[in-house]
Formats: C-alpha cells, sequence, structure tokens
C-alpha cells in the first residue's frame, strides 16, 4: 500500500514526504530567507540588502507565503513609519539543522561550485 499525504491547503497528494517539504521550501528564494533569519530577527530592508539579486516583490510574496506555511513570524510595531520585523518560528527554527547538513554537503560534493562563486564575488 502506498503511504500518501494530502495537503489541507491545496488538496494534493503527496507521494514522498520529500515533496510535501519541496512544495513549502522549495523555490529559489526560500531556503536563503530562512538562513538569513537563522541569524535572528531582520527588518525587511535588512532582507532586502542580505539578498540584492530578489525583487522587493517577490521577497514580499515569498515572506507572506512562508508566514502562511509557519515557518516565518511577522511582528509588526504601531508606529510611525511603520516597523515589521521577521523571525523564524519554531518551525521554522527546525530547519536550522537541515540546512546546516546540506551546507556541510555542498561543501564536500560541490566544491568547484563554491569556488567558482568565490572568485566571481572577489571579482566584483
Amino acid at each position: 500500500m502506498r503511504k500518501t499525504a494530502v495537503s489541507n491547503k491545496k488538496n494534493k497528494v503527496y507521494d514522498c514526504p520529500v515533496e510535501a517539504a519541496l512544495d513549502v521550501l522549495g523555490g529559489k528564494w526560500r531556503l536563503p530567507i530562512v538562513a538569513r533569519l537563522a541569524r535572528g530577527t531582520q527588518r525587511y530592508s535588512e532582507l532586502k540588502r542580505s539578498l540584492p539579486s530578489i525583487s522587493e516583490r517577490m521577497l514580499i510574496k515569498q515572506l507572506r507565503r512562508m508566514e502562511e506555511d509557519g515557518i516565518v513570524r511577522r511582528q509588526q510595531y504601531p508606529e510611525v513609519p511603520p516597523r515589521v520585523e521577521y523571525s523564524l518560528s519554531e518551525i521554522g527554527e527546525s530547519l536550522i539543522p537541515v540546512l546546516d547538513h546540506l551546507g556541510n554537503w555542498s561543501l564536500k560534493y560541490l566544491p568547484e561550485r563554491l569556488s567558482f562563486l568565490q572568485k566571481k564575488q572577489k571579482g566584483t
């Protein structure tokens, strides 16, 4: 018998738990956002500055989706001008060891790509 899980938001059937995880964390920007927030609470402008190639529209879209999925916590303060801070929820914090393992895997198996990125950053 095949094990499946059904998303309560999309009524999507998953045949594999990794597929369900990628539905929440997949895409170009979600894991880099989690990695930035793993360092601590950040304001929107700090996140935008640390991810210079993401558009404002995409960052807002990703943060909203991650908030809906329970990965990110958004705190808005009633000030003028408004101040909004983002942090990882408890579920989001549980991803930190996963990111550490992924980073270690990358260092071991993708060193040529990392050295390319380091050269590119030095040359820019």
